[in-house]
């Protein structure tokens, strides 16, 4: 049974969450605030937590750096739809998903087992159990090593390139930094390397992107990395 921790003070939301997803085979423990989960996180150990932004005392992003700094569970941040920029600082600090508020049970629901399932992999080894990654109108073929759009339009895509997007998609929503992008994909192309990933990424825009020049789908964070936005789909 999957054990969930869910941190946050509406009342309603903790009892919603709890009837809806004890009916998933999970097991969910609630606190209200940062003392009550420090309380839960010592007395039993947990599959995943889901942590809201604003809470009394000590806000999500201050738990979320402490929970990151002793544990490996993954994190979901629950946010406001204003909260953007404290998305991006969450994902920075090393929450695994958000989800923005009101949100419908079953997207949280998808997002939980998405979560679980990419921290059950190995490191790196989400690529070797896919064949294939859907978002928007593309899909990629792992094994064949093909970038398509959805009428089937066969997109010429390098070695680089392609180990790049690969990357992106085994970590959607979550900002990279240019080491972490180098680290994750030099395995997979050994022409990845430290000064080409800006090139790599602009050369990616101008294939997947409406708009190279304002990207949708590969978003900068000034000073920190990249966020591959999409809903990833994978199978």
């Amino acid at each position: 049974m999957t054990k969930v921790l869910v941190v946050d003070d509406d009342l309603d939301l903790l009892d919603l969450m709890q009837r809806f997803l004890s009916r998933y085979d999970m097991s969910v423990g609630v606190a209200r605030s940062g003392v009550e989960m420090d309380q839960k996180l010592s007395e039993s150990t947990f599959d995943i937590v889901i942590l809201d932004i604003m809470l009394p005392g000590e806000d999500g992003l201050a738990l979320c750096r402490r929970i990151r700094t002793l544990f490996t569970t993954p994190i979901i941040m629950l946010t406001a739809v204003t909260e953007t920029a404290d998305r991006i600082v969450g994902l920075e600090l090393g929450a695994d998903d958000y989800v923005t508020k009101p949100f419908d049970s079953r997207e949280l629901l998808a997002r939980i087992r998405s979560v679980l399932r990419r921290a059950s992999l190995p490191a790196n080894d989400t690529a070797n159990n896919t064949s294939t990654f859907r978002f928007l109108d593309w899909s990629v073929d792992v094994s064949r090593r093909e970038l398509r759009r959805t009428d089937n339009t066969l997109v010429p895509i390098s070695e680089g390139e392609f180990a790049l997007l690969l990357t992106l998609l085994e970590h959607p929503g979550r900002l990279l930094s240019r080491d972490q992008l180098l680290n994750y994909s030099k395995g997979e192309a050994h022409d990845v390397y430290d000064r080409s990933i800006d090139v790599l990424i602009s050369r990616l825009r101008r294939k997947i992107e409406v708009n190279a020049r304002r990207p949708d789908i590969i978003k900068t964070v000034r000073n920190a990395g990249y966020i591959f936005t999409p809903t990833v789909r994978s199978s």
